[in-house]
C-alpha cells in the first residue's frame, strides 16, 4: 500500500503520521469525503502503520489479527430466495448492531501481535441505529491501545456525539491538473480523449477517474452529455449508448456506466434551476438505487443502458423531458 492509492491526500497522510509519532495519539478518527477519494485505501494504510511493521514490508489489512474491519454483510441466502420468489427483500445492507457487539467482545482481549489495534468502520454513516449507540459507548470509553478509523461519505448523517469524539481528516476532490497527472502516470496507454472525458466526469474523484478510463467510457460520456443537454426524441442517442456499451458488457462496465451517468447529472445540476433541477435530482436518486441493487441483481445489459438513457432524457431541457 502506497500513498499513490489515495492520490492527492498528502496533507491528510502527513497529519496522520505526525499524530502517530506524538505522545498523545487521538483514539478516534473520522475520514470524511465523497466516494472515490481514497478513504478506504488510506484507512488500511493508516491501520498498517498504526499496528507497526518492518520498514519496506506490507501488511494485509484484511488478514492482520490486530486490524478489524467492519463493513456491511453481503446479502443473505434468504434475501436471494425472496428475490427469486418475487417478494420484497433488503437490497442494501448496513453494519448491524450484532457486528458491532461482536467487535466489542473482541476488544476485551489484548492485541495479538503488539500493543495497538485498529478498528476500521466502513461506512460509518450507514450504521444501523442500534449499532451507532453500541459504537458510541466504546468510543466514550475505548480500551487501551485501540484506535478507530470511521469512514463517512456523508459525515452529517453521523450523530453529533459520534462526530465530537473524532478527530476529522477531510478528503478533498482533486483539481483537473492533479487528476490529469495521476492518469498520465497510472494509465499512460489510455487515449488522451478518454482521459479528458474521465477528468471532466470524475468531478475531482480519483477513484471515478480511474474507473472511467479503465472502462474506456469516453464516447459514452459524450453521448450521455448530449442526451442530457438535448433530449433524445427518436432514441438515436440511446441506441448509440447501447452500441458503445457492447453486446456483453462486464458487470464492472455496467456499474461504471451507472456511476458515469450520476457524475454527468451532478455536473449539470449547478447549471439548472426550477423543474429541470428537480428532474435531475430525481434521476440521480433513481441511478443511486440502481447502484445499490446492482450487487444482487442481474441486469439485462440492453435494458439497463436504456433505463440509464431514459433517466438522462427525462432530465433534459423541459421541452424534451417527455421524449
Amino acid at each position: 500500500m502506497t500513498t499513490g492509492d489515495f492520490w492527492g491526500q498528502d496533507a491528510a497522510w502527513q497529519e496522520w503520521m505526525r499524530a502517530l509519532g506524538s505522545q498523545r495519539m487521538h483514539h478516534a478518527w473520522l475520514l470524511a469525503g465523497a466516494r472515490g477519494l481514497g478513504k478506504k485505501a488510506f484507512a488500511r494504510a493508516a491501520a498498517s502503520e498504526l499496528v507497526g511493521h518492518l520498514p519496506g514490508s506490507e501488511i494485509d489489512a484484511e488478514a492482520h489479527p490486530d486490524i478489524h474491519i467492519l463493513t456491511p454483510l453481503p446479502a443473505s441466502d434468504d434475501d436471494a430466495k425472496k428475490k427469486a420468489d418475487g417478494k420484497p427483500y433488503q437490497t442494501k445492507r448496513n453494519i448491524s448492531v450484532d457486528q458491532v457487539r461482536e467487535m466489542i467482545r473482541k476488544l476485551a482481549t489484548r492485541p495479538t501481535l503488539g500493543d495497538r489495534r485498529a478498528i476500521i468502520v466502513d461506512p460509518a454513516d450507514d450504521l444501523e441505529k442500534g449499532a451507532v449507540n453500541a459504537l458510541l459507548k466504546v468510543l466514550e470509553e475505548p480500551p487501551a491501545g485501540t484506535y478507530f478509523l470511521l469512514l463517512a461519505h456523508q459525515p452529517g448523517r453521523l450523530l453529533p456525539t459520534v462526530r465530537s469524539r473524532c478527530r476529522v481528516l477531510r478528503f478533498a476532490p482533486l483539481n483537473e491538473d492533479a487528476l490529469g497527472a495521476m492518469l498520465v502516470r497510472e494509465a499512460p496507454e489510455a487515449d488522451e480523449a478518454a482521459r479528458q472525458a474521465a477528468i471532466r466526469a470524475a468531478q475531482g474523484s480519483p477513484g471515478l477517474a480511474r474507473t472511467f478510463v479503465a472502462q474506456d467510457l469516453g464516447a459514452i460520456h459524450d453521448l450521455m452529455v448530449r442526451i442530457l443537454q438535448n433530449g433524445d426524441r427518436d432514441y438515436a442517442l440511446r441506441g448509440g449508448l447501447s452500441r458503445e456499451m457492447g453486446m456483453r458488457p462486464t458487470r464492472d462496465r455496467q456499474l461504471a456506466a451507472i456511476e458515469l451517468a450520476r457524475a454527468v447529472l451532478l455536473a449539470q445540476l449547478g447549471e439548472t434551476i426550477g423543474h429541470q433541477q428537480l428532474a435531475i435530482i430525481e434521476a440521480y436518486q433513481s441511478l443511486s438505487q440502481l447502484l445499490v441493487r446492482a450487487p444482487t441483481y442481474n441486469f439485462d445489459a440492453g435494458v439497463l443502458i436504456m433505463e440509464i438513457g431514459g433517466l438522462l432524457a427525462s432530465s433534459a431541457m423541459p421541452r424534451e423531458r417527455r421524449a
